[in-house]
């Protein structure tokens, strides 16, 4: 049997990663402070707000798309179906887009620059550790119908 076929992940590896990001984001900001010019800082704040409800509405969103396809939303499990409706028509990866968007959000909201730089190291983290591991697993298990899915939808957005 493909090594991938049965599960994607052994360890949830998004939850840790952009929680590391978190975390080195603040300790950088402590050591090396990015200062945030005071009429920006209501600028990004606006900013930083606006990208919060994006991120926790994708993330609900996909949430819900898959569990009412009735297909796991951890990564560690084997999926059952290839969802291709919801977020997932625009993004292969609305939940990470979200973790993603509201890193950096949280960054613009108490205007520490740090979180935009952590929120890109993660995404490219999560690519690398997850998303790859994670197409390989849906390609074993779907094949042609993820190929086709892959062709018409961004990794990304």
């Amino acid at each position: 049997m493909n090594a991938y076929r049965s599960k994607s992940l052994s360890f949830p590896w998004p939850p840790l990663l952009y929680s590391l990001a978190v975390i080195a984001a603040l300790s950088l900001q402590r050591w090396y402070p990015l200062p945030l010019p005071f009429i920006w800082a209501l600028v990004a704040w606006v900013v930083g707000a606006l990208l919060t409800a994006i991120a926790v509405t994708l993330n609900v969103w996909a949430v819900k798309t898959l569990l009412d396809r009735r297909t796991t939303v951890l990564t560690q499990r084997c999926t059952a179906h290839l969802v291709t409706s919801g977020p997932f028509r625009f993004t292969r990866n609305p939940t990470y887009l979200g973790y993603t968007l509201l890193t950096a959000s949280f960054g613009l909201l108490i205007g520490n620059l740090w979180f935009l730089v952590m929120a890109a190291v993660a995404a490219a983290l999560t690519t690398l550790l997850v998303i790859r591991c994670e197409e390989m697993h849906l390609l074993s298990r779907f094949g042609c119908e993820f190929e086709f899915y892959c062709k018409r939808t961004r990794r990304w957005f």
